[in-house]
């Protein structure tokens, strides 16, 4: 295109018509074979997670001897570490006892202590009265309750318990109880539910590259150190035991902790494949980056613990499948036999819902009883309950509120600084020419990015002659089972030999309808407009899956499971918006030229497609964010960017190298937003527009930027 892009998308508000009502760009009223469109994006990240899942039982298939179950060990530990990782170094605890309640036969010690430095953990330590000598001790972790351990169900068990003669240490999960990180003290509430606490500043920490599960399993383990920094606690004798989002915290720390003896994960130990077919990927801390395309399951977490006590609690009804439990109970039998320790695993199930059940906190009793020695009725006794006050660490009952700890915000916003300043620092040493060819690869690596191959048959599905200009419909093969849809718009009279790639974020018929001035002033000009929709967008979106954190019309679920399977969204939508540029190339002789304009945050995925191919020559950006990192730092971002994000890439690239790397190509970015998705103020732009300024204007081409 020549030097008239940029005043010509600037003038499209001038007076124009609107393109003609009965323009109708859907096709897939036309073509009902494709009635599950809006779920491609979700199966197609289901598809590959299948195929990762069965490379990974292929795998466990061929182990035999006991070395091989040993080296299978060795190695899932390692991965878990590196998926986890890295943890923080320890440091004191400096913990505070800030008040007991002493009842009958127990008496509890409300404890304050630092997991890491600034960042407190509330928890409540139960003590029997007249202990023997050093007593075994469980660490309990709660489920996804707004007010922590203090819920009368996990109440009911810590006492049962202490009950026993167990030491129990409960403590409240970062985004509950009394660690609510989005506390608005004028409700007396977070502003969020316990799973969207846990998965909005989880989504940052992806972003930064690491499992948010690091926190959750860190305060785990700093509860055993916690633990055996008291004179009544036996250091042979701990145990690990919790429900739900307790039921994982418990699988993932003792899988990490050789320390924990006995572990006791309930309602939560499935297999991925049925998570994956029913509730899907579940919040943050659930989701290790690349936990499947690096081969690893459920099973893997208590098999790593072999020969280990351990055991599974399930209900038949609940939404962690049972028969994903029951298949997963059979593997791990596998592991303890080969160890001679097949008595060693255990699994009791009831027929009920996501809940705590009689039979299951008697079994649970029982195995811990047992292999924490510590012999004993496993009754389920009647027991009197707290109120949720008398709990209460903190003077007001929010560390937000008492002692300003550090969260997953600001713990993960401090390494975001970091690897921000490191990408500073090497755009100013390196050369610009390698630096484009390097971040061209890395972001490939880190999305997933596999380039298309054939583009398949376009299937043509119709022709609108109006009076000025020509709509034709198409069908273009996806990159996963699925269709693209298309529709062309070419002008009537003085065709130019270059077509407009036209993405929006709220999908095709959202443009057509909404953005008919612009569509009409590039037909005018004598270019032809594409219109697409890609996964996730438009009549290809948003699909059924909505997940425990969907948060303002924005799936967070959907795009953790991109993250389990190393196939971002971004380059899933990468691939599809080259296969449109492929199909121009294919099919669309009398197009020399190929430029292309996004609206809304899908102008990250057109960046990632343009510098992977070259054919795109120019590039116009209608409020896009700017920034990766600008989403970690920033407090109260905007959910719907997300899915444009890439989880890891501010640790080699970020949006600005992309823009960068498209040197000498042209770019005209139109009213850029902020992270929290108000336009982009001065501070903004010179922070992330200044390195694209920079290339372009040493390579004398300040212009066409």
């Amino acid at each position: 295109m020549k030097n008239k892009l940029i005043p010509s998308l600037l003038l499209v508000l001038t007076f124009s018509l609107p393109l003609h009502s009965q323009d109708d760009v859907n096709l897939f009223d036309f073509w009902k074979f494709y009635t599950d469109a809006e779920n491609v994006m979700y199966k197609s990240s289901c598809k590959l997670a299948f195929k990762q899942l069965h490379e990974r039982e292929a795998a466990i298939a061929q182990l035999q001897t006991r070395s091989d179950y040993l080296e299978r060990q060795k190695k899932v530990k390692e991965k878990l570490l590196e998926l986890i990782g890295p943890f923080p170094q320890k440091t004191p605890l400096n913990p505070r006892i800030t008040g007991v309640i002493t009842k009958g036969d127990f008496r509890v010690e409300k404890v304050l202590f630092e997991s890491i430095p600034g960042y407190y953990v509330t928890a409540a330590l139960f003590i029997p009265e007249k202990l023997k000598g050093k007593a075994p001790a469980i660490v309990y972790a709660c489920g996804h309750t707004a007010n922590g351990f203090r819920s009368e169900t996990y109440q009911h068990i810590i006492i049962n318990l202490v009950k026993k003669g167990f030491i129990v240490l409960a403590f409240d999960p970062v985004g509950q109880g009394e660690r609510l990180q989005y506390y608005d003290e004028k409700e007396g509430k977070s502003r969020f539910g316990p799973t969207t606490e846990h998965s909005y500043p989880g989504a940052q920490c992806y972003i930064s590259g690491h499992s948010p599960s690091r926190y959750f399993v860190w305060d785990g383990i700093r509860c055993v150190d916690y633990l055996l920094s008291r004179k009544e606690v036996d250091p042979e004798r701990i145990g690990m035991t919790g429900r739900s989002g307790g039921g994982t915290q418990t699988a993932y720390t003792a899988a990490i902790d050789e320390r924990i003896l006995a572990a006791a994960p309930e309602c939560f130990i499935t297999r991925m494949e049925y998570v994956l077919k029913s509730i899907g990927p579940q919040d943050a801390e659930q989701n290790l980056v690349h936990m499947l395309s690096e081969g690893l399951d459920h099973a893997d977490l208590l098999e790593v613990r072999a020969p280990r006590p351990g055991l599974m609690i399930t209900t038949t009804r609940d939404f962690f499948s049972i028969q994903g439990a029951r298949e997963t109970y059979s593997e791990v039998k596998q592991f303890y036999e080969a160890m001679e320790a097949e008595d060693r695993m255990h699994m009791v199930e009831d027929d009920d819902g996501h809940a705590s059940t009689k039979k299951n906190r008697e079994a649970m009793y029982a195995f811990f009883q047992k292999y924490l020695e510590n012999p004993g009725n496993p009754e389920d006794l009647e027991v009197e309950v707290f109120e949720e006050r008398d709990l209460w660490v903190t003077e007001s009952g929010q560390l937000s509120t008492s002692l300003e700890s550090e969260t997953l915000y600001s713990l993960n916003r401090k390494m975001v600084k970091n690897q921000h300043a490191r990408l500073k620092q090497l755009r100013r040493s390196e050369d610009f020419n390698e630096r484009a060819i390097r971040v061209a690869e890395e972001a490939k690596q880190l999305s997933g990015f596999q380039s298309p191959g054939h583009p398949g048959k376009a299937v043509f599905s119709g022709r609108y002659v109006e009076k000025d200009h020509i709509l034709e419909k198409y069908l273009l093969q996806g990159s996963g089972d699925y269709m693209l849809p298309a529709a062309l718009y070419r002008p009537l009279e003085k065709q130019a030999h270059e077509v407009f790639l036209f993405l929006h974020g709220q999908g095709m018929e959202h443009a057509a309808h909404k953005d008919s001035l612009l569509i009409r002033s590039l037909l005018q000009k004598g270019y032809a407009v594409l219109l697409f929709d890609v996964p996730g967008t438009g009549s290809l979106g948003p699909g059924y899956l909505k997940g425990d954190a969907y948060i303002d019309n924005t799936s967070f679920n959907q795009w953790f499971a991109g993250i389990l399977t190393h196939k971002s969204i971004v380059g899933m939508r990468a691939e599809d918006i080259l296969r449109i540029t492929h199909f121009i190339e294919n099919e669309m002789g009398e197009f020399k030229h190929i430029s292309a304009l996004a609206s809304g945050p899908v102008g990250s995925e057109l960046l990632h497609a343009a510098v992977f191919n070259e054919r795109i020559q120019n590039l116009v950006l209608i409020q896009p964010f700017l920034s990766f990192a600008d989403i970690a730092e920033t407090r109260d971002y905007t959910p719907a960017f997300i899915p444009s994000t890439v989880a890891g890439a501010i640790e080699a690239y970020d949006l600005p190298d992309l823009m960068a790397a498209l040197c000498p190509r042209k770019v005209l970015i139109i009213n850029p937003l902020a992270a929290d998705g108000e336009p982009a103020g001065d501070k903004e732009k010179s922070c992330f527009l200044s390195y694209p300024n920079i290339v372009y204007t040493q390579k004398g081409v300040i212009d066409h930027f």
